[in-house]
């Protein structure tokens, strides 16, 4: 098996800062390195931007709102069509971006160019489709008839600052710019300091597609330094994040002195269900899914696999068998299922949790680092688990999943129930009525049956309890970065 990758087939052509519509350097004139996750190698030297190139692209941001062409020349309509012809020239760019996105992240080439990609695409020109379809209301009120007339519209926020997380930047940055875009608002994003090249790469097509200087601002750098400062702007009325909720209650924290809006998509321990009377193979493969692809580095990977009692050995031995089959190695290699972990930083973080895996329940396959460069982990499973051990409870964030054993319907609802988090859950069984069952009982944003990792752009995804709030995708993200206004009209004169 292959460990390392060989030299990309991909050339890195923008490594600075977008402000304004133009590149430039940080004003400090610091650089960071951007590391290859695969090799630990570095990539290039990337613009690190801080408080001072925050307020720059504010400033280009709130410009381009209130004086701009983008609120009194750019109609919904030229909007969308801006829209479409990104999303055209990501198209036509896609081998580039997707090799770029495996350089930078450590995922298989198969993924980006058969996963990342075409929901990039989708999701950009399904929100250019809705941006000249946003419309208010006509509200009945009380009064003589013909007396009041009451309307509302819908309308930009405005500066709206956006952080993104490094397990899938360009579609994370396609989830945010699109609904944003379509509503007429300006943008300034910061891209996670271990993948900034594909956002970078997304700002040079953006500016090629003809938005307007200030509409898309992106800033690279760390997120003590630029992120907070995005976030305590004043000039900023709404930050978009999708992380940890450790760094979206300091988020929170920081943005209540200017009363910011927020939206958060945050983490999760998604239970994935199994039941005896599932097609136990499609379940075994769903799990697969659920669990290890990209890298497990999935905020909703069904890291909590629950399986009824009376099937659990058969299941876990089939699903043991095809973890112990994926194929890790170079990212570049078609054939390859599993890359790296992202950073040493998440390498060690996993390769912890599973120390204490190890403890705490039994480790029955994986548990150990791949290969001697890079940052390639097992595929990993434990068994023996109880829902409150700490493997169990806490976001791995990994190619790490625990298989706990359940009794009945009843049982699998209140395991699924008994975390922190509510981001996703998914159900196996031939029996509509027991998975309707669990779809509402589980407490979580998306309820997969008979399938995982499902995505739509048009189907709003997002968290209950610490896995955030508001919706992303759909006609639900349009609505979070839009204000409603109440117009009364006195007909009588």
């Amino acid at each position: 098996m292959v460990t390392t990758a060989p030299e990309a087939p991909v050339k890195v052509t923008q490594t600075k800062l977008l402000i304004n519509g133009e590149w430039v350097d940080s004003q400090s004139g610091k650089t960071f390195d951007n590391i290859n996750p695969a090799t630990g190698d570095v990539i290039a030297q990337v613009a690190e931007g801080d408080a001072a190139d925050i307020d720059l692209a504010v400033q280009a941001a709130k410009r381009a709102f209130d004086e701009g062409p983008w609120r009194t020349k750019i109609s919904p309509r030229k909007r969308g069509q801006l829209l479409f012809k990104l999303a055209d020239l990501v198209e036509q760019n896609a081998q580039e971006l997707a090799a770029l996105e495996t350089l930078d992240n450590g995922k298989p080439i198969s993924e980006t160019t058969h996963a990342d990609l075409p929901l990039v695409v989708q999701c950009l020109r399904y929100f250019a489709g809705l941006a000249d379809k946003v419309q208010g209301d006509v509200i009945p009120v009380e009064g003589k008839p013909g007396s009041m007339f009451c309307y509302t519209l819908r309308e930009p926020i405005g500066v709206c600052g956006q952080i993104i997380p490094w397990n899938f930047p360009m579609l994370m940055a396609a989830w945010k710019w699109a609904p944003a875009l379509a509503m007429g608002n300006t943008i300034i994003m910061k891209p996670a300091e271990q993948t900034p090249l594909s956002v970078l790469r997304m700002g040079e097509l953006a500016m090629e597609a003809g938005f307007p200087p200030g509409v898309i601002n992106i800033v690279n750098g760390f997120g003590e330094t630029a992120g907070d400062a995005l976030v305590k702007h004043p000039g900023v009325e709404k930050i978009a994040f999708t992380g940890e909720y450790k760094t979206a209650q300091l988020i929170m924290a920081n943005a209540a002195p200017t009363l910011k809006r927020t939206t958060f998509e945050l983490g999760g321990k998604s239970p994935n269900i199994v039941f005896a009377d599932a097609d136990i193979d499609r379940a075994v493969q769903g799990a697969i899914a659920g669990s290890f692809f990209n890298q497990g580095e999935v905020c909703c990977a069904g890291s909590r696999l629950l399986v009824e009692q009376s099937v659990h050995d058969e299941f876990v031995e089939k699903f043991k068998q095809a973890a112990e089959k994926r194929r890790l190695g170079d990212p570049f290699d078609p054939k390859t299922e599993q890359g790296a972990q992202v950073s040493r930083e998440q390498f060690d973080k996993i390769m912890k949790y599973i120390d204490i895996g190890k403890k705490e329940a039994t480790c029955i396959t994986g548990g150990e680092r791949f290969g001697d460069k890079g940052f390639f982990v097992k595929p990993t499973i434990f068994t023996g688990v109880n829902n409150d051990m700490q493997i169990a409870r806490e976001e791995i964030f990994g190619p790490v999943v625990v298989v706990v054993p359940f009794k009945d319907v009843a049982d699998a609802g209140a395991i699924a129930n008994d975390t922190i988090f509510g981001l996703a859950a998914a159900v196996w069984t031939r029996d509509i009525s027991k998975a309707h069952r669990i779809a509402n009982t589980v407490r979580a944003g998306t309820v997969w049956i008979n399938c995982y990792n499902t995505f739509d752009a048009a189907a709003p995804f997002g968290g209950y309890k610490y896995s955030g709030h508001g919706r992303e995708l759909g006609k639900d993200a349009i609505n979070a970065y839009s204000e409603v206004k109440t117009v009364w009209v006195n007909l009588k004169g």
